[in-house]
């Protein structure tokens, strides 16, 4: 499947126009959800831990995967890994850029006595969720290389857990996350097509 890079760029409209459209109007079915996830306070050690592999696992796969195949002398594996790391870039800055946009502020910030966040300290911009747009990533590119259930399955199963994990510690709104999750797979689609166009051409 030929991916373009005007389709990231759609994307992107198509989020802050989402975003536009919930602002606008009433968020009572964003704050709502959230608040129907979100515990006072966010006890479970289970979800802070899903939360928390992220940003290593984002990072670790593709650099793992590089390593071995630098062991190895597996062209093969270095080429796989290059293309998530590089599926994983494009994702960082679409997300980067969205938040810049749309400069939205963080649930239990606009509502302090409704959510109860596990990390009040995180003040980075809420819309869209980065730890679900680098999980989602990260599974999107691992399902596009390796195309076998028994990786893709659990690959989505846990970027879907960190998106949820946001909700629950109430770090995020529930179109933060939706958001994040399709930042993410356009993202992984973005190093999909640069890494044919850039390594893979005879």
């Amino acid at each position: 499947m030929r991916i373009k890079l005007t389709s990231i760029a759609k994307l992107i409209c198509i989020a802050a126009t989402v975003f536009c459209i919930n602002t606008t109007h009433a968020q009572n079915w964003d704050i709502n959800l959230l608040k129907s996830i979100n515990h006072n306070p966010p006890s479970s050690s289970l979800w802070k831990g899903v939360s928390s592999t992220a940003e290593p696992l984002s990072v670790g796969i593709p650099a793992g995967m590089f390593v071995i195949g630098l062991i190895n002398k597996d062209s093969s594996l270095k080429s796989k890994s290059v293309e998530i790391l590089l599926g994983i870039t494009a994702t960082v800055v679409a997300t980067e850029a969205l938040k810049i946009i749309t400069n939205r502020q963080r649930p239990y910030q606009k509502y302090p006595f409704d959510v109860f966040p596990y990390d009040a300290s995180e003040n980075g911009k809420s819309f869209p969720s980065a730890h679900t747009s680098l999980s989602f990533a990260t599974a999107t590119s691992l399902s596009l290389i390796y195309k076998k259930w028994y990786i893709t399955v659990p690959a989505f199963v846990w970027a879907t857990s960190v998106g949820y994990s946001r909700l629950y510690l109430g770090e995020h709104y529930p179109s933060d996350v939706i958001v994040g999750a399709a930042v993410g797979v356009a993202g992984a689609y973005a190093g999909h097509w640069l890494n044919k166009k850039l390594f893979r051409r005879k």
